[in-house]
């Protein structure tokens, strides 16, 4: 599995006008900036429910975040940070010949669906918030990029 992750002071994705994902991140126990992640996240072929959990570990602890000091030394789980989970199989484009990407990498939707679900339900049985987009539908995501901090991920 990819996963490419932003740090985000907003986001939000909608699909035929309507939002079917947006991150709260209005935070009343601060005067500072609450940020939180986008997870656009890719299945290949060979990825599995092992591969699901160990991608939903590795953004769940991933220290990209302010602690407190300026510093990306915090993970969403040190603060309690909420995600958005985007399905994108567009991150297994290959574009090694010619100008049109090949999609083969990419696993079929009835592979895929299933272990993006997993990754969501890993990450809430962790203790994320999480908010979705919704799989296999054309969705315009807007995001407000914090740093700009952004980490491509691969289990």
């Amino acid at each position: 599995m990819r996963a490419v992750i932003q740090r985000v002071t907003s986001a939000s994705v909608t699909v035929d006008g309507e939002e079917v994902g947006l991150l709260d991140l209005e935070d009343d126990r601060t005067d500072g900036e609450r940020t939180g992640l986008v997870a656009l996240v890719g299945v290949t072929h060979d990825d599995d429910a092992r591969s699901a959990a160990r991608l939903a570990d590795k953004i769940w602890r991933l220290r990209i975040l302010d602690g407190g000091e300026g510093r990306p030394e915090a993970s969403a789980a040190d603060l309690d940070a909420p995600i958005l989970v985007i399905s994108q199989f567009t991150l297994y484009a290959n574009t090694d010949k010619g100008r049109r990407p090949s999609w083969n990498a990419a696993a079929p939707g009835a592979v895929a669906e299933p272990l993006v679900e997993n990754v969501v339900d890993e990450l809430r049985a962790a203790g994320a918030t999480v908010a979705t987009g919704r799989f296999g539908a054309h969705m315009r995501v807007r995001l407000v990029n914090d740093g700009p901090v952004t980490i491509l991920l691969e289990t």
